[in-house]
């Protein structure tokens, strides 16, 4: 089959003039830190999820950092974190000095249980962090209902702008702190920055202060109130993870085109599981991915290679060399040395995921055509595969 001359990213921005027109009108204002587009954005992504709240900050990591510290998480302190995830999660823990416990997920939907939660608690936990995998949206009511009322639950939503939860309601309206990522391959993109969605006004407004080194007012509000103090009584250590107005002018357009992009990565899925029936590939993915609940942010199927006659790594190799951008996630970070130097952790289905999992290429960005280069690709290497057995 001949290869494709360009490489196809597992995940690609979707813009448009709007967007670039955005940038250009923010650049020639003379303002391009935070300020009223930030503002703008976040009081429209509210909206859009349906909380009262919406803090941006730099990145999602930055978020799930604030969103811990906000729950007075430290030393000594325990927080739960399945192991199938990005090392971000874990890595929020550890900067304030707590400890990460892996927990499980389930083999469907590669997510939490209130099993696996339960499973992991101990007098230490604090809290858990319920990663909704690949854009699959956690039961949080349930796993609210599971755990202790003094263990918080903070969502890492990095995947699932546009999810909803079983009940209908987008994943940032639970009433949790609810963590979103901006970064460059996802469903809105901004090229990077976060947001924490929360319901506490409190809390809030904390949350923007810390992010902005602990001061009580930001640049923007400085700089249209002249007599403002720019130290007004420092009280707390902050950070510098504060979003830009060049971000939210993205953002902004992003947003209003969700549905629109949603609507492609739902074409995008369906066509894959046409084609892949078609080929009479009998190819397992996450659970429900081609349901309009999901938000398809990742297209995460399961490699057997007692059915395809080759192990995903073979496989993963020979579709990257034919441009396809795959890709796997993740390795789980219970077998990291950075996370668990001296004690073996067994996680069945984890363990089970991490030997199997490989992500095909999907965006809003992608066409039909694309998705037909890698399923011919992959029931080509399969076939081939089959008949060296």
């Amino acid at each position: 089959m001949k290869k494709r001359d360009n490489y196809l990213a597992f995940g690609t921005p979707n813009f448009t003039d709007a967007e670039i027109d955005a940038v250009t009108r923010v650049m020639r204002s003379g303002w391009v830190g935070m300020g009223p587009e930030t503002l703008a954005f976040e009081t429209e992504l509210a909206d859009y999820l349906g909380a009262p709240e919406v803090v941006t900050v730099n990145s999602c990591t930055s978020a799930l950092f604030l969103a811990l510290l906000a729950e007075d998480i430290g030393p000594g302190d325990e927080v739960i974190v399945p192991s199938l995830t990005w090392c971000a999660t874990a890595n929020a823990v550890l900067y304030l000095g707590a400890t990460p416990v892996f927990c499980d997920v389930d083999s469907l939907t590669m997510c939490v249980t209130e099993a696996s939660v339960v499973a992991k608690l101990t007098p230490r936990t604090k809290a858990v962090i319920a990663v909704h995998y690949g854009g699959y949206a956690v039961d949080v009511e349930a796993l609210r209902q599971a755990l202790p009322a003094y263990v918080a639950i903070i969502e890492d939503a990095a995947h699932a702008l546009g999810a909803t939860y079983p009940d209908g309601r987008h994943v940032g309206a639970s009433g949790n702190s609810v963590c979103f990522s901006f970064y460059a391959n996802k469903n809105l993109s901004t090229a990077d920055g976060g947001a924490i969605a929360l319901f506490d006004k409190d809390k809030a407004e904390r949350l923007r202060s810390l992010r902005m080194s602990g001061m009580s007012s930001n640049a923007w509000s400085r700089y249209t109130n002249p007599s403002s103090s720019v130290m007004q009584g420092l009280t707390e250590l902050g950070y510098k993870m504060n979003y830009t107005d060049l971000q939210a002018a993205i953002g902004r357009v992003q947003l209003k085109r969700m549905d629109e992009m949603a609507a492609a990565r739902q074409q995008v899925a369906e066509h894959y599981q046409y084609r892949l029936a078609e080929k009479g590939l009998a190819i397992e993915f996450q659970s429900k991915v081609f349901n309009a609940g999901h938000a398809r942010h990742l297209l995460v199927c399961r490699i057997d290679q007692e059915y395809t006659g080759e192990h995903r790594d073979a496989l993963f190799l020979k579709l990257r060399a034919q441009n396809i951008g795959v890709s796997i996630h993740y390795r789980p970070l219970h077998i990291q040395p950075l996370y668990c130097k001296d004690v073996v952790i067994t996680l069945p289905n984890t363990d089970y995921l991490a030997d199997c999992i490989m992500t095909l290429p999907i965006s809003a960005q992608m066409t039909l055509d694309d998705v037909d280069y890698v399923v011919d690709n992959l029931a080509d290497l399969i076939m081939k595969c089959r008949e060296a057995i």
